[in-house]
């Protein structure tokens, strides 16, 4: 059991990781690739991006300290200073969130129809992904890429409480 889930733990930091790593250069082949987009101009779109990659850290670096905790004890139960972490991120989370979203109004009324409309749907995306991912982390599992998890599923017909919620709960009751 400890050794399936220390591979599922390094499983989810090697996938974060990568994404982490892809999206940038993604983003530099379109960049060259399609010249004609003009993504670097909305502000909104560079702060969707960065909350993108800012959140697939924050869920890399929270796999690791889960992996680390793993092998150093029989348990995965976090330290309360690590708690007291994920509660401060979730909330600029949260903040960074909104603010994207007021950029992406003030984007859309300072350079609409300037930009054309998939610039701005390029951003929305981002943003969406973003929020999802904010969601996934903090709220609700959005993720359910084994059978374990798609066992519960189909079981219980819900999703399952997101795991940062959970030591979020268990280090605020403890």
């Amino acid at each position: 059991m400890r050794d399936r889930m220390e591979r599922r733990l390094s499983y989810l930091i090697s996938g974060e990781t990568f994404a982490i790593i892809m999206f940038p250069i993604i983003y530099a082949v379109s960049f060259f690739a399609y010249q004609d987009l003009k993504l670097h101009f909305l502000f909104s779109f560079w702060l969707s991006f960065f909350l993108l990659e800012f959140i697939l850290l924050q869920g890399s670096l929270y796999w690791r300290v889960k992996l680390k905790q793993l092998k150093k004890e029989t348990s995965v139960i976090l330290s309360p200073r690590v708690v007291r972490t994920l509660q401060i991120l979730e909330k600029v989370n949260g903040g960074l969130l909104l603010l994207t979203l007021l950029f992406f109004v003030i984007d859309f009324l300072i350079w609409y129809p300037n930009i054309p409309f998939k610039e701005l749907s390029i951003t929305g995306c981002i943003f969406i992904f973003a929020f999802l991912e904010y969601v996934n982390y903090f709220y609700i599992q959005l993720s359910y890429d084994n059978i374990s998890d798609l066992k519960f599923l189909i079981r219980t017909r819900r999703l399952k409480e997101a795991y940062i919620k959970k030591d979020i709960r268990r280090g605020s009751s403890g």
